[in-house]
């Protein structure tokens, strides 16, 4: 294919999106003036415990909660069976930075449960009993997993409704286990997906492991950016973390490669679920239950305790202007991100080369790397393309990115790209391939099929995306809190603040409107799943 101006213009875009985390990578084998060598012999093997540590617990944890779920509400039929099958998303609504400030208000020592201990025991003091500090390694691994565990569920929750039932007759006639021996090895590439992803989002994770005080390899970044002003030492842990995201991206790759099955051409019958006794109803019921509680109930309770408790309105209007920023903010991002993602999918699939193909994936891999790493990154390449502005039209003070929203946009599009991007491919190759040669045959130009034939069906895409990018930047919180301007504050930024003051009261709402918007992915992954059953 002969290269045109489309596909110069995707493959501009997808330089654009890979320059800061090209800038990162260059940045990092600079000279950080000894501080790096001091890093490896002091804190870097503890960041690098931590995070091994927190990886473990959570993977566990969530792979836990996400496999034996899944299993219950596609294999037994219990009661309330349908309702658990779309409340297990509902944790994926709540980001992991909110669910630690909750818990921590409802197990400190003055919250509700150390309460009532002390009150049904008849305990007075600290030394007469212990309790677990929430604030430590384990509380994180267990706040992250309740809400982490989605991503698991969803693929395994699908794995094992795609087994045929054949397997499972099989093993029933053989008296073996369905679950160890067929549900469990054939849904294994997808709990390995699954994984991967969960252990990418903690590796991610800054508001949780800042609020807790464990320090991991992004804390660690921050620390040494802001603490210690040196962005090229911080640079080079990022350069170190990224061996974690290239092992994960690794794992997910290997996993799906490994996602294949051969089956006969006469289509399977499915296999009904088993009614258990009153026992095992109970059982399964609690199963859903755990996760559930953890993830989602509790930490809602508690925000909800907190807005009822006062005036509505009153509370609304100091967190005013943080909701018209945070709306507008994602609206942007939102608009731009689709629209560039729907150009470069286009060109990759109509008009580009193999090369345009493997560089538009190539800038999708941003979602992978933690915002904390990638916001400095996006301020290295922000800044050399401002200085390179400014040069052109002869004025020092000119700036396109630096000193106000442009940076932040910028950052959003190199993090959230890979969103609009998944959404419109995903879109595009559900069109027959020869679609558009038909629209040429008979006389339409390249752009005129596009508008009246392509896009018209990738509209559902475009706004499942959209809706997809527009809750992912209200829950972004390490980006906007490194590269805001002065006196700009989203719901994440205005939520992290009072959290961190102790003021979860304040945070409450701003919490709770985070969460609201996050049901959106939520319902659209339920609908998802429901076309698998």
């Amino acid at each position: 294919r002969h290269f045109d101006g489309w596909s110069a213009s995707a493959v501009l875009v997808c330089l654009v999106i890979l320059g800061p985390i090209a800038a990162l990578l260059a940045t990092a084998f600079g000279d950080s003036g000894g501080l790096w060598g001091h890093l490896v012999s002091t804190v870097l093997p503890r960041y690098v415990a931590n995070t091994l540590g927190l990886m473990a617990g959570v993977g566990v944890l969530a792979t836990l909660f996400g496999v034996s779920t899944a299993w219950v509400v596609t294999r037994h039929d219990f009661a309330g069976r349908r309702v658990f099958e779309w409340m297990l998303l509902l944790p994926a609504a709540i980001p992991a930075y909110i669910i630690a400030y909750t818990y921590t208000d409802f197990l400190e020592y003055a919250g509700p449960v150390q309460s009532a201990l002390r009150d049904l025991f008849g305990w007075q003091r600290p030394s007469d009993y212990w309790f677990p500090e929430i604030r430590s390694l384990g509380g994180a691994m267990l706040v992250m997993a309740s809400v982490l565990y989605p991503y698991i569920y969803m693929v395994t929750r699908i794995a094992f409704r795609l087994t045929p039932a054949s397997l499972f007759e099989i093993a029933i006639v053989h008296r073996k286990s369905q679950f160890w021996s067929v549900g469990l090895p054939l849904a294994r590439p997808a709990i390995t997906a699954g994984l991967a992803l969960v252990l990418m989002e903690v590796v991610s994770d800054f508001g949780t492991v800042e609020y807790f005080a464990v320090e991991t390899i992004t804390l660690g970044i921050f620390n040494v950016w802001l603490g210690m002003n040196n962005i090229v030492a911080a640079a080079q842990i990022s350069l170190f973390g990224f061996v974690f995201i290239l092992g994960l991206l690794g794992l997910e790759l290997y996993a799906r490669s490994r996602q294949r099955y051969s089956g006969g051409t006469r289509k399977q019958a499915a296999l009904m679920p088993s009614r258990p006794s009153g026992r095992g109803q109970m059982a399964c019921i609690g199963v859903c239950m755990v996760p559930l509680l953890t993830g989602f109930v509790i930490p809602v309770g508690v925000l909800l305790k907190f807005v009822l408790a006062g005036s509505i309105g009153a509370q609304f209007k100091p967190v005013a202007g943080a909701v018209f920023t945070s709306v507008g903010m994602a609206l942007a991002a939102a608009a731009i991100i689709v629209a560039l993602s729907t150009l470069i999918v286009i060109a990759a699939t109509y008009r580009g080369s193999a090369f345009v193909r493997n560089l538009a994936v190539a800038a999708s891999t941003g979602y992978a790397v933690p915002g904390t790493m990638l916001s400095i990154g996006v301020l290295i390449f922000a800044g050399l393309v401002d200085r390179s502005w400014s040069g052109l039209v002869g004025d020092q003070r000119a700036t396109l990115f630096l000193g106000g929203a442009g940076v932040l946009m910028m950052a959003y599009l190199v993090r959230f790209q890979a969103v609009g991007y998944g959404a419109m491919m995903s879109g595009i190759r559900r069109l027959p391939d020869n679609m558009m040669s038909a629209s040429r045959v008979l006389g339409h130009g390249f752009a005129a099929s596009l508008k009246r034939v392509v896009m018209p069906l990738l509209a559902g895409s475009m706004l499942a995306g959209g809706l997809l990018v527009f809750v992912d930047v209200m829950k972004e919180l390490p980006i906007t809190l490194l590269l805001r301007p002065f006196d700009f504050e989203t719901l994440a930024t205005y939520t992290y603040q009072y959290a961190k003051d102790e003021m979860l009261e304040e945070a409450a709402l701003p919490a709770l409107m985070i969460v609201a918007a996050g049901l959106v992915p939520v319902i659209l992954m339920n609908r998802m799943l429901r076309r698998t059953g």
